[in-house]
């Protein structure tokens, strides 16, 4: 079941990485707790970096680099207008889908 979780995971993170942008401004490694906390346990830190790095590039997120008192500047993302643009389109996604899946799993019971 872990890997099947991990296929589903890579086509949804996205969004569910900007939902949680959508709560607060937060850097790589608080994203990464907070989905961890969520029930996300077997999430990578650099996937979720990685992801970072993606959406930032597209344009969905503003980055500040705040200063850390442990090393380097750390970078805090916060969603920006197409962010949220994005999320709403990721939420109207994932209702349609999620209504698809759940007459086909009803049908099998």
């Amino acid at each position: 079941m872990a890997s099947q979780m991990t296929e589903m995971l890579k086509g949804t993170l996205e969004g569910i990485v900007l939902a949680v942008l959508a709560d607060r401004p937060a850097y790589g490694y608080e994203i990464t707790a907070r989905l961890r906390d969520e029930g996300f346990t077997d999430l990578v830190e650099g996937t979720v970096y990685a992801l970072l790095i993606r959406i930032e590039q597209r344009g969905f997120v503003d980055v500040e680099k705040v200063p850390s008192e442990k090393g380097p500047p750390r970078k805090v993302y916060s969603l920006n207008a197409n962010g949220r643009a994005q999320l709403t389109e990721f939420w109207k996604t994932w209702s349609f889908l999620q209504t698809r899946i759940d007459r086909l799993r009803d049908r099998e019971v």
